[in-house]
C-alpha cells in the first residue's frame, strides 16, 4: 500500500521549494487535504504526481501546483464566501475550505451531473461537507442566489470574463481566471474597487475549455 501521508508531505516540500507555496497557511491547507480521495480508484497511487489527472467526462483534477498558485492568489481567509466555478473531483474546493474554515463556505458550480454527484460524495466522506456546496447547474452564470462573493476562480478557460461573475464579486473581492484559447490562456486576477476592476495577468496556464451561456 502506498504511503499516501508521505507522498502529500514530499509533494508539498516540492512545491515550497519551487516557490509555488508561499504561505503557512497553504501549505498546511494542502498538507492536510488527502488529493488520493479526490482521483479515481485506478489512479490514486498517482495522485501525488505534480500533473492533471483525468476524472470521466472529458474533465481534469488540477495539478497540484495550479491549485497552490491559484489559493496563494486568491488570498484565502477565515469567514470568507467562495464560488468555485468547475467542481471536477472536489480536490480545489476542499483545499479553499480549509483556508476559509471554521466559518467561510465555498460554493462550487459544476456542470456535468455525475462529476457534480462524485466531487459531492469526495467531500462528504473527507470531512468537507460543511463547508462545501456542490450545485450542478451552468457556472457561467454564476450563482446570483448568494451573491455577492468575496472570493471568486474558474476552473476552465474563458474566452473572455463572464459579466455575471464580475457582477457578483463584492466590493474588495478577488477574482481569477483563465482567459484565452481552448487549449492555452493566461490567469487573470481582477480586484473590485469600488466601481472599477482592476486586471493583472498572472501568467500561462492549460485548462479545459469553459462551457456554457457566457462561455464556449
Amino acid at each position: 500500500m502506498p504511503d499516501f501521508e508521505s507522498e502529500r508531505d514530499f509533494l508539498v516540500d516540492s512545491l515550497v521549494r519551487r516557490g509555488y507555496v508561499v504561505s503557512q497557511e497553504v501549505e498546511k491547507a494542502m498538507r492536510r487535504v488527502p488529493r488520493e480521495e479526490f482521483v479515481p480508484a485506478q489512479l490514486r497511487d498517482d495522485a501525488y504526481v505534480d500533473t492533471p489527472l483525468p476524472i470521466g467526462d472529458g474533465q481534469t483534477i488540477s495539478a497540484p501546483h495550479m491549485v497552490a498558485i491559484m489559493a496563494e492568489k486568491l488570498d484565502l481567509r477565515p469567514a470568507l464566501k467562495v464560488l468555485e466555478i468547475g467542481a471536477g473531483s472536489g480536490y480545489h474546493a476542499a483545499v479553499c475550505a480549509e483556508l476559509v474554515a471554521p466559518d467561510g463556505h465555498i460554493y462550487t458550480v459544476e456542470r456535468i451531473s455525475s462529476l457534480a454527484s462524485f466531487a459531492e460524495n469526495n467531500l462528504k466522506k473527507t470531512g468537507y461537507g460543511n463547508l462545501v456546496t456542490v450545485i450542478f447547474a451552468d457556472g457561467t452564470k454564476g450563482l446570483p442566489e448568494h451573491a455577492p462573493f468575496d472570493r471568486i476562480f474558474v476552473a476552465a478557460g474563458a474566452p473572455d470574463i463572464p459579466k455575471p461573475l464580475t457582477d457578483q464579486l463584492a466590493d474588495g473581492g478577488k477574482l481569477l481566471i483563465p482567459v484565452g484559447g481552448r487549449f492555452y490562456q493566461d490567469l487573470i486576477k481582477v480586484e473590485r474597487k469600488g466601481g472599477k476592476l482592476v486586471k493583472e495577468g498572472l501568467g500561462g496556464c492549460v485548462f479545459v475549455p469553459l462551457i456554457g451561456e457566457h462561455g464556449y
